[in-house]
């Protein structure tokens, strides 16, 4: 692969448990240097993966989760099948105790299975673990509902996480072993090539191109991709703050590790799914003759993309309806009439 130069910036000496707010501000990716180092797993995870396993089945609750099993012969790369109709493993319901044995039992192996549990969520299958293994979020103060903090917790043996974006903001923390994100500004969705949006891991589409070996006849403007991308090396004990929308794919670089992240997002949660515009998009616009995708363009920057609040303020406040700002009321009454148009 053509080298990518940047190295994400990182900030040195972080105070334990405690992130600075301005850089959710800056919208940039940025490493947070031993910010977890008084994370009781990051302390196992240093002396023996034995230790940090046993920990781990100590605070499991038993209930059945959801793993990967890919075979030995994908080396941990999650992706699309030779045909591009499914994915290349399977995604089965499993214990999450039995399998931390599999890893364990293969963790010499030459050519181990692929294994990974993706995004689990830490309070529905370890109750106690973030009392010895958490930190704090800051977050402005908001007079509206808006998405809540979740904590997941990543279990796998050298995995890659192909190259794919996420609608929410990311703290993750290196906690065992070692990770390397692959990060692209989301303007380089295009230089990037996702493939199909109807077979996802989590909903996003999935870059097509194989960073390790990409084939440049087929997907030409992957350079200036890697031009604008830039490398986060993350040991245990650092953690990532990466905005909502920017390209990453993520490897687990030693036989065994753990990444703890946290998603949440600033928006309402009266304003419902982004992707679900897209869709409705592709039905009701990509069709459309280009003089009306251009005017629609035009339109959208207007009522969307712009000021928000400039179709509005030109009009009396009892006249501006959908227009006005959203309230947990309005965006109800919206919803419900885009499911009658729908419908119909």
């Amino acid at each position: 692969m053509i080298a990518i130069k940047t190295q994400t910036k990182v900030i040195e000496n972080c105070p334990l448990g405690q992130i600075p707010e301005e850089i959710f501000a800056a919208n940039e990716p940025v490493i947070l240097k031993g910010i977890v180092n008084n994370w009781k797993l990051v302390e196992l995870g240093l002396q023996s993966t034995q230790s940090t396993i046993d920990y781990l089945k100590q605070h499991y609750n038993g209930k059945p989760s959801f793993g990967y099993f890919g075979d030995a012969s994908l080396k941990g790369h999650f992706f699309y099948d030779e045909q591009v109709t499914r994915l290349n493993y399977e995604n089965k319901q499993t214990r999450i105790d039995e399998f931390l044995d599999l890893i364990l039992a293969t963790l010499n192996d030459s050519l181990p299975p692929s294994l990974y549990i993706a995004s689990n969520l830490i309070d529905s299958h370890f109750p106690e673990l973030r009392a010895e293994n958490d930190i704090h979020i800051p977050r402005p103060h908001s007079d509206i509902p808006v998405e809540a903090v979740r904590a997941g917790i990543w279990i796998g043996n050298r995995t890659t996480a192909c190259c794919h974006y996420d609608v929410s903001d990311n703290l993750a923390c290196c906690v065992v072993g070692k990770r390397r994100f692959t990060l692209f500004p989301p303007d380089q969705i295009a230089n990037l090539y996702p493939g199909p949006l109807d077979i996802t891991p989590g909903g996003q589409a999935l870059s097509m191109v194989d960073f390790a070996n990409p084939d440049l006849n087929t997907y030409p403007n992957f350079p200036e991709a890697l031009a604008s991308g830039q490398i986060a090396e993350l040991e245990a004990g650092d953690a990532l703050y990466l905005p909502s929308m920017w390209w990453h794919q993520v490897e687990g670089l030693n036989p065994f590790n753990i990444l703890i992240n946290y998603w949440w997002s600033e928006a309402p949660l009266y304003s419902g799914a982004s992707m679900n515009v897209l869709y409705h998009a592709m039905l009701s616009l990509r069709e459309k003759p280009a003089h009306e995708k251009q005017a629609w363009k035009h339109i959208f920057d207007y009522y969307i993309f712009g000021d928000g609040g400039q179709a509005a303020h030109h009009l009396p406040e009892h006249a501006q309806g959908f227009l006005g700002e959203l309230d947990h009321q309005k965006a109800r009454a919206l919803r419900a009439m885009l499911l009658n148009k729908l419908n119909r």
